[in-house]
């Protein structure tokens, strides 16, 4: 049986050709046949086609051989070099280290001899300084001495030497102790005698024989002796001031000043002293003894402030009032007595703050350039910031702002109170005297807070200055606005009237008082406008001068001053809250009884004309007119009297009720085609004449109306269709479809039935 292998592209079938016996079926072997040839042939192309590049490479192959026999044998060669290399490497190193190790012990040994040279160097050397008391080579002997190590040179000498490495040991010990025992005595002495030159050179001395804090000790309370005697010298001078003298008022600050700068002057003359010979590190234990000598000397100072500028008397005084501000039997300090005195407290705190800052500054930077560890260095800063903030002077400006607060609150408050009770208004003026006065108090009160240079002051000060903007002085406007506008005939304030005056004795005439309550209260309108100016003029004023001390806050303090500001501008907020409570009253008692009965006028005039009226409208027009010249009469009253922003928003308010009372009186209103056409004529007259006594526009405002008199002169009913779906769309009408359907139905000409069918 012969098989035949075919091919279909993919697999291969097998067919017995004996078996076919149909010649349908031989067909398709065949095609079967003739397909798997074609495939075949195709393979046979294609690897044919390839033969060229395979032959190519096959030929690269070949030339490549020799090579890579070549690398075969390079490589065995490196491997054997690099192998033996390794070996001899080990060998080498090893010798190496025995070489290194023995070098170490001969660099020990040589440092040993040299150490025991060094010790019988400074054994003779220091007996000789001593003889001669060069103090300072001996103790630069001492010091040698002091850095070998004993147990190392004892270890390392030989048994023969041991007895005079003893007896070296011994006698620089007890040169040691002696030296240590003459610059004690010799650095006293010339303290004593007043040797400025010896006492630095035994100071320079106590390092070299490890007495650091005894050195520094000692020079310290040598420079607080010398402080302390300058100080009581000063503060003598102080007590008896020249009576010529210009800053007599504040010879207590300046006394405290000329302290600090004396201890400023020292550190700054002294650190580079302290440092060279002592190293960094350590200047903050001379600063602490200068600093416990500046508290004594600043307690003595501020004792004789408060002795002689009566501070504790006042205090109390000032305590007493404030806690029975309400009662007439505590005798009220003047106020004006305290302003010399508060300034002279702020500028204590301000040099004491100026000078512990100095203080801290130095002490950390001696401190940042040691070369300690991290730990070690913010255990050292937290001890420095610790001591300066619990220091007595910091303790006493403390307690000296804590009642600087409360007699510039007691200060700022009385002062306020007497500019409102001798509040005044001149001709012309649309404000009264006592904005200006209070707003000037409450600046200069808080800017002498910012003087401190306290942040917890500052910030105090800044709440209650809010407190009292809020409370005294906002509550006197919105006092004088809740007695109202009077206008026109008011039974209860005619009562009041005349209540007034026969308590005084007199009967005055109405239409003064009248006159007067008007002029009041527009006054006090003015003034909550112009305070909430004020209010904000304030805050950027005191940003200003806030930001001056921000180089020496921290983002706490900030934060806190930051916080404190933006109360100013809640304090603005409650003067326009006022103001629209001024607004409110003078809405309802001036600006709606004006102007209802100047729009039930127009109720009164027909819209419903022949073409006569028309004409004669246009010659003698019977409400327009009119009204034009009564609402000008009452602007330009009140114009006079307001403020230019005031005024403003008095005609805004103005133009709303008779936008408002207008559209109601249209909808009453009927009207024929030539009844709106002069409808249009008397709004196109009003919004002209309110457009040219205001300074903003006022057709948004009559938007509603404006459209109401285009809805009213439509000649059809469907032209309100050509209106209604122009631009984009609804969106531009201020009228809604059913209030437009309501406007067409006011023309007595249009038929109600095509007002209903319209699609709005």
């Amino acid at each position: 049986m012969a098989d035949v292998v075919m091919s279909d592209a993919t697999s291969y079938t097998l067919v017995e050709i004996d078996s076919l016996t149909d010649l349908e079926e031989m067909n398709i072997a065949l095609k079967k046949l003739c397909d798997g040839e074609v495939a075949i042939e195709e393979e046979l192309k294609v690897l044919l086609d390839h033969q060229d590049i395979l032959e190519s490479k096959m030929s690269g192959l070949y030339k490549m051989l020799p090579n890579l026999q070549i690398l075969e044998t390079d490589s065995k060669q490196l491997c054997g070099m690099i192998s033996f290399t390794s070996t001899l490497a080990e060998n080498v190193s090893s010798k190496v280290r025995k070489l290194d190790l023995a070098k170490n012990r001969v660099v020990e040994c040589m440092q040993r001899v040299e150490d025991i040279l060094d010790l019988k160097f400074c054994t003779d050397g220091v007996q000789t300084a001593l003889q001669n008391e060069d103090y300072e080579k001996a103790a630069g002997h001492i010091h040698r001495f002091r850095s070998l190590d004993e147990t190392v040179i004892r270890i390392s000498a030989e048994t023969s030497e041991g007895g005079t490495l003893e007896s070296s040991f011994k006698l620089l010990y007890e040169a040691e102790d002696k030296l240590k025992s003459i610059v004690h005595n010799k650095f006293d002495a010339a303290v004593h005698s007043g040797d400025v030159a010896s006492v630095e050179r035994f100071f320079k001395i106590f390092p070299l024989l490890g007495l650091y804090s005894d050195g520094l000790t000692k020079f310290g309370k040598y420079l607080a002796a010398q402080l302390s005697e300058k100080a009581d010298g000063n503060l003598k001078i102080a007590l008896h001031p020249d009576s010529s003298d210009k800053r007599a008022h504040v010879m207590f600050a300046d006394t405290l000043t000329l302290l600090f700068e004396s201890i400023a002057r020292v550190v700054e003359i002294h650190q580079p002293l302290v440092e060279t010979y002592y190293g960094p590190g350590r200047l903050f234990q001379l600063l602490h003894i200068l600093q416990k000598e500046c508290d004594r000397q600043a307690r003595k100072i501020f004792e004789s402030f408060k002795t002689h500028r009566e501070y504790n008397i006042k205090v109390k005084q000032v305590h007493q009032n404030l806690s029975a501000l309400k009662q007439t039997v505590v005798e009220k300090l003047d106020p004006k007595e305290l302003d010399v005195l508060l300034s002279e407290m702020v500028l204590l705190s301000s040099r004491s703050e100026l000078y512990l800052r100095f203080m801290r500054r130095r002490a950390t930077g001696d401190i940042e350039a040691s070369h300690e560890d991290d730990g070690k260095q913010k255990d050292d800063l937290a001890e420095v910031e610790q001591f300066f903030s619990s220091c007595e002077l910091n303790r006493l400006v403390q307690e000296v702002i804590g009642n600087y607060i409360m007699m510039e609150q007691y200060f700022m408050r009385e002062m306020i109170i007497k500019a409102v009770s001798m509040d005044t208004s001149e001709e012309g003026q649309h404000i009264s005297s006592m904005v200006d006065d209070t707003f000037f108090i409450v600046k200069k009160s808080v800017r002498r807070a910012i003087s401190s240079s306290s942040v917890d002051g500052v910030c105090a000060m800044l709440n209650l200055a809010c407190t009292i903007l809020e409370q005294d002085y906002g509550e006197v406007l919105l006092v004088r606005l809740r007695a109202g506008y009077p206008y026109g005939f008011d039974l209860q304030h005619a009562y009041n009237i005349v209540h007034s005056s026969l308590q005084q004795g007199k009967l005055q005439s109405s239409d003064s008082e009248k006159k007067q309550a008007r002029a009041a209260f527009l006054t006090a309108l003015n003034n909550a406008e112009v305070s909430c100016d004020y209010c904000k003029a304030l805050k950027s004023t005191l940003e200003e001068d806030i930001s001056k001390l921000y180089p020496q806050c921290t983002e706490q303090s900030k934060a806190k001053l930051e916080s404190c500001l933006g109360e100013v501008v809640v304090v603005s907020n409650k003067f326009k809250e006022i103001g629209d409570f001024g607004f409110s009253q003078l809405t309802a008692s001036a600006v709606k009884p004006k102007i209802k009965p100047l729009v039930d006028s127009f109720l009164s005039t027909s819209h419903n004309i022949t073409e006569e009226e028309f004409f004669n409208y246009e010659a003698n027009d019977p409400w327009v007119q009119n009204f034009i010249v009564s609402l000008d009469s009452t602007l330009t009253t009140f114009k006079d009297a307001m403020t230019p922003a005031n005024y403003d928003r008095f005609a805004t308010v103005t133009t709303s009720e008779i936008t408002q009372q207008l559209e109601k009186a249209v909808t009453k209103t009927a009207f024929n085609r030539l009844g709106g056409l002069q409808f249009d004529k008397e709004l196109r007259a009003l919004v002209g004449y309110l457009s040219s006594v205001t300074t903003w526009t006022v057709r948004d405002k009559f938007a509603r109306l404006t459209q109401m008199a285009t809805i009213l002169n439509l000649e059809r009913v469907s032209e309100i269709m050509d209106y209604w779906g122009q631009n984009s769309g609804p969106l531009t009408w201020r009228l809604t479809p059913t209030e437009v359907r309501q406007i067409l139905a006011l023309r007595i000409d249009f038929r109600s039935d095509d007002v209903k069918r319209l699609k709005l």
